[in-house]
Order: C-alpha cells, then sequence, then structure tokens
C-alpha cells in the first residue's frame, strides 16, 4: 500500500506543478477547478504502478499519466453537461459554476492538452502513446453513446450493457496501464496483458459505481445518489431486476424508467426497493467480484515479480470494496 501512495503523491506534486493561472482565464480557469477537485485518480496512479511493474523509473510515466487525468476529466465536464448534473466529487459541475458553453470548451481545451503532453516523449514512444490514445478515446465517445441512446430503449441486453460501460469506462483504465507499460518499454505480450487486466478491473470498477450510484452514502460518494435512476439509464442493476422481477414489478419497474416524475425522491426509492426486493443489489455485488477475478487471473499470467503482482491485486481489492 506505501507504493500507492507513493505514487498518489508523486502524481499529486506533478499536477500541481502543471496547473497554472493562463490566459484567457475564463478557458483555463474551469480545467483549473475540474483538475483540482479531487477524485480518486485512479487512472494515473495505474500508469506509474504499470511502468514501475514492468522494471523502469515510474516518473518517466508522469506525462502519460498526466494525459490520462486531464483526458479523464475532459469527459467528466462534457458527462456533466450532457447528463445534466449538478454535483462532481460533492462540488459543483463546470457548466453549473460557468455555464454550459464554458464547459464544452474548457474540454475542448483539455482534450488538446492530454495530446501534447505526449510530446515529451521520444518519437517512437510518441507513437505509440497517440495511437493507443486515439483508440481509446474514440472508444470512450462509442461507449458514451452507447449510454445516451440506451434511456430510450426498453430492450437493452446485458451483452450490450457490458460492451457500453467496457468502451466508456474500462478501455480508459486498461489504457491507462498499458500507457505504463509503453513507456517501460515492456513486451507486447506484456503490453496486451496488463491492457486485459486494467479493462476487466475497469468493468469492475464500473459495476460497483452502478451499485454505488443508487446505494452509496452522498456524503462519501461525491455525486448525487440515485442519479442514474432519475436519468433513465439501464445499468446493470435495472437490467437484473427486469430478468428476475415478477410480471407486475417488471411492468412497474419499466413505466418508471419511460416517466418523469416530479417527486423524483419517491421515484428513486421506490426503483432502489424494487432492485433491492428482486435480487439485483446482489446480482451487482457478485458482478463487481466476477470481474475482479478476471483481472486477477490475466494477472498470473504477466511476467512481472510476484511483489508487483501483489501490489496490483491490492488495488483491485481496494476498488472492489470501495464505498467512494
Amino acid at each position: 500500500m506505501d507504493s500507492i501512495i507513493e505514487y498518489q503523491e508523486s502524481f499529486i506534486k506533478y499536477l500541481e506543478n502543471y496547473i497554472k493561472d493562463r490566459e484567457p482565464r475564463n478557458l483555463y480557469d474551469p480545467v483549473n477547478y475540474i483538475l483540482n477537485i479531487g477524485g480518486k485518480r485512479l487512472r494515473p496512479v495505474l500508469t506509474l504502478m504499470a511502468c514501475d511493474c514492468f522494471g523502469a523509473d515510474y516518473h518517466k510515466a508522469l506525462d502519460a499519466a498526466l494525459s490520462v487525468e486531464v483526458f479523464h476529466n475532459f469527459s467528466l465536464v462534457h458527462d456533466d453537461i450532457m447528463d445534466d448534473a449538478p454535483l462532481r466529487r460533492g462540488k459543483e459541475t463546470v457548466h453549473e459554476k460557468w455555464d454550459i458553453n464554458t464547459g464544452i470548451l474548457s474540454g475542448d481545451a483539455m482534450l488538446i492538452m492530454a495530446y501534447q503532453l505526449f510530446e515529451n516523449y521520444n518519437p517512437e514512444t510518441f507513437q505509440s502513446l497517440a495511437k493507443l490514445f486515439s483508440k481509446t478515446a474514440i472508444e470512450v465517445c462509442e461507449g458514451q453513446q452507447y449510454d445516451v441512446d440506451f434511456e430510450t430503449r426498453n430492450d437493452v441486453t446485458i451483452d450490450e450493457y457490458l460492451k457500453m460501460i467496457e468502451y466508456k469506462t474500462a478501455v480508459l483504465v486498461g489504457g491507462a496501464m498499458k500507457m505504463g507499460a509503453i513507456v517501460a518499454e515492456a513486451s507486447e505480450d506484456n503490453q496486451n496483458g496488463i491492457y486485459d487486466f486494467g479493462r476487466f478491473l475497469g468493468i469492475a470498477f464500473q459495476l460497483q459505481d452502478d451499485y454505488l450510484d443508487a446505494f452509496g452514502n452522498p456524503d462519501t460518494f461525491g455525486k448525487q445518489v440515485g442519479g442514474d435512476i432519475i436519468e433513465n439509464k439501464k445499468t446493470y442493476l435495472y437490467l437484473k431486476a427486469l430478468e428476475f422481477a415478477s410480471s407486475s414489478d417488471k411492468t412497474e419497474l419499466i413505466e418508471l424508467f419511460n416517466a418523469k416524475p416530479e417527486n423524483t425522491e419517491e421515484k428513486v426509492n421506490r426503483v432502489k426497493q424494487i432492485f433491492t426486493d428482486t435480487g439485483a443489489k446482489d446480482a451487482t455485488k457478485a458482478a463487481v467480484e466476477v470481474y475482479t477475478e478476471k483481472a486477477f487471473s490475466v494477472l498470473k499470467l504477466l511476467n512481472i515479480s510476484e511483489d508487483k503482482k501483489r501490489v496490483l491485486k491490492q488495488f483491485g481489492l481496494g476498488l472492489m470494496t470501495r464505498n467512494v
């Protein structure tokens, strides 16, 4: 655990040096704001961790890690606009604190800034990082579009949902780890292996996020609890509830997810009750464990020391049991 804290502290120090006042202020102040309001720093830590695991000085991966974090926060700024979300990490979202146009433009700037950070590497590493980043970024956009499409569909399958979260969330986790491996000049097999480890971990992470959105503590979760229910998102919880529900509960659940009631609190409470009664709540927790174990199975095949494998496994277990 000490090494994870070291990665976090090194990254935060590097991030603090990166954040600075720039003109025009109305473009860059929102960038600094979203980068400054915390978050788990999960993805950049994984970049540094992967680089270290393959025998390189993890400090060499700080620019790649920062690129991942800047891109991730760019996507959050735009996601929050699309979702009309009032809170991010317990603070006002960028478009609420400023306005929608500022959120769009500042987010655009962050995407470009993320690419700029690769310029600090040699041409071969730059090309590998940029190629992976472009693939990952377009998949994240595809995942976001699937997510939006699902809001107006009543026939979303579990497989479709898992593909959506793989693209929207998991590929960035896998990509973050592969970037660390690229900087460390790891073998192609190891690069692909650490990517799959991160991808499975990312699916588990998103399933846990779905669970916490409904059943988390708003004081620690940092987002509006029940937001997915209010937005009629077809999460794993929802799809499992449909699978397990009686005909009457199934009909009620579909009606609730096709309505925009004035009393959203009542809707959230009723949907959560259905999630619990049908067993969807427990099934989601079980799925988190399944994908975490898939990640650990890939981990066994990596050509790294047992000590490094233990660090990665400990990190994965921490994600599986988190409440924030």
